[in-house]
């Protein structure tokens, strides 16, 4: 596995769902009775702050947070502190808790400017630029000259619009892209260029384009060589893939039989040459090697198409080896913040861009993984009714309450609709994480929730599962800190 991580039902708890309470650093505080501020705690504060604020220099931005805490337990009163580690937690994108300082720096001082743009910031991180607005126009009237602001804040409100007038034109067209790139091609309107000298797709009798491994891997030195593909391949390769996609359920079942590996892969967000480099750890997919991409393919990277049209024609070349879950960044909204929606309509076009929206939709939501031959060893393991390992494969996590069961997710209605604010696919299947304490918690993010141990094992009994992989963090300093899976 890569940058993927497991959360083990072993780690039982018997504690009752708890009921969703504020970040654990700042439920200890209070403002209505704040504690005796001393000359001595003032004094502990500035230090602890000066040496945080050398921590976020250095960009160990764990560690300027954990200081900027110790600071405020020293003195709470101070709105800075919370300011400060409002920011390293967005650095760490932690946006819900940076949600949650930015608004206690306020609480503590109402004329912080700099609390109010930093919580903007974090609205338009958990998809909430309207919110955002409104915090701009906070920071305006306390800085009336502040040129940098009005800039973000007029970019803002014309987000604002777009997306308002993206939703009113969804709902005017009774095409998806799939079917008006599929008349574009009938027409003749989307040739491959004549001067084009790059890899070629076969073509069948049938007068169809075919993918074969050769084209695939001269695709890859010609990303490589940083050319880019005819938008007419491009759209092949994407419809190639989107055909397997769309007849997939929700959740897929994967069978790994006999002398058959498989690999998951976390976030990749865009950066070509790790996809590149993971390829050489784990092989190709094949008949006898299964590849599962976890989800946030795209985004933030500079060569997102590339590696997306990797994977998707993977998938159009050995559907039956080649699996790709669905992330939070496969979403419009996201793509819209991060970057891919932007690098799309650069390298291929506005349709393009609303092609991979499309098949995004198409994309599964998770992967069961299950073992054909039962485990030498039973003790301490769940197992299916019919006593195989299985493991259930997402990018986010659970859910925020008990009682979900594979079928309902497999039942999902997913095609054609992007993510939302409620339900199981988001911000549950795409967005959640675990946490160390049982029950439920809030999510650091500012989207979703967070789950505990004691989720994770009543989830895993009830469905007959042995442990959930999942995806969707950052591990600081490349560690993953968790043990090797056996279907054995």
């Amino acid at each position: 596995m890569s940058d993927s991580s497991l959360s083990s039902p072993s780690l039982s708890s018997t504690t009752s769902p708890s009921s969703v309470v504020p970040s654990p650093s700042l439920s200890t505080l209070s403002l209505t009775d704040p504690k005796e501020v001393t000359e001595s705690d003032r004094q502990e504060a500035t230090q602890l702050k000066a040496d945080a604020n050398k921590a976020f220099t250095s960009r160990d931005f764990v560690r300027a947070a954990q200081l900027y805490s110790e600071a405020i337990t020293r003195d709470p009163s101070d709105p800075t502190l919370f300011c400060n580690r409002a920011y390293a937690r967005i650095k760490l994108e932690e946006h819900g808790y940076a949600l949650q300082d930015a608004s206690r720096a306020i609480e503590l001082n109402p004329k912080y400017a700099k609390a109010y743009y930093r919580r903007a910031m974090c609205h338009i991180q958990i998809l909430k630029p309207q919110l955002a607005v409104a915090d701009l126009k906070k920071v305006l009237a306390l800085e009336p000259q502040n040129a940098q602001v009005r800039k973000e804040l007029d970019s803002t409100q014309k987000l604002v619009r777009k997306i308002e007038f993206e939703k009113a034109i969804e709902m005017e067209e009774e095409k998806t892209a799939v079917e008006r790139c599929l008349e574009m091609i009938a027409e003749g309107v989307c040739e491959v260029e004549k001067t084009y000298d790059g890899p070629k797709l076969e073509t069948t009798d049938a007068g169809k384009y075919a993918i074969t491994i050769d084209f695939l891997r001269s695709m890859i030195q010609w990303f490589k060589d940083g050319k880019t593909l005819p938008r007419r391949y491009a759209w092949e390769i994407i419809l190639g893939a989107h055909d397997h996609f769309a007849k997939e359920e929700s959740l897929v079942d994967v069978e790994i039989k006999d002398g058959v590996t498989m690999d998951v892969i976390g976030d990749v967000h865009g950066q070509f040459y790790d996809v590149l480099h993971l390829l050489t750890l784990t092989g190709e997919p094949s008949s006898n090697h299964i590849l599962l991409m976890n989800g946030d393919l795209v985004d933030r990277g500079s060569w997102s198409v590339e590696v997306i049209l990797t994977a998707f024609a993977f998938k159009w070349l050995c559907p039956k080896a080649m699996f790709i879950n669905r992330g939070n960044h496969e979403a419009k909204e996201m793509n819209r913040t991060y970057g891919f929606e932007g690098e799309v309509k650069h390298k291929h076009g506005e349709q393009t861009y609303k092609l991979f929206a499309h098949v995004f939709t198409t994309l599964p939501l998770a992967t069961l993984v299950i073992a054909t031959r039962p485990p030498t060893n039973k003790q301490n393991v769940i197992l299916s009714p019919d006593g195989f390992k299985r493991y259930f494969v997402s990018h986010g996590g659970l859910f925020s309450k008990d009682g979900v069961t594979l079928d309902e997710i497999r039942k999902l209605k997913r095609i054609g609709r992007q993510p939302g604010t409620e339900g199981l696919m988001s911000p549950q299947l795409l967005w959640t994480d675990p946490q160390e304490t049982p029950g439920w918690g809030p999510s650091k993010r500012g989207v979703g929730v967070a789950f505990g141990p004691d989720v994770t094992r009543r989830w895993c009994e009830l469905n007959g599962v042995t442990a959930v992989l999942r995806s969707h963090e950052v591990r600081h300093g490349g560690k993953l800190p968790f043990p090797k899976i056996a279907l054995r």
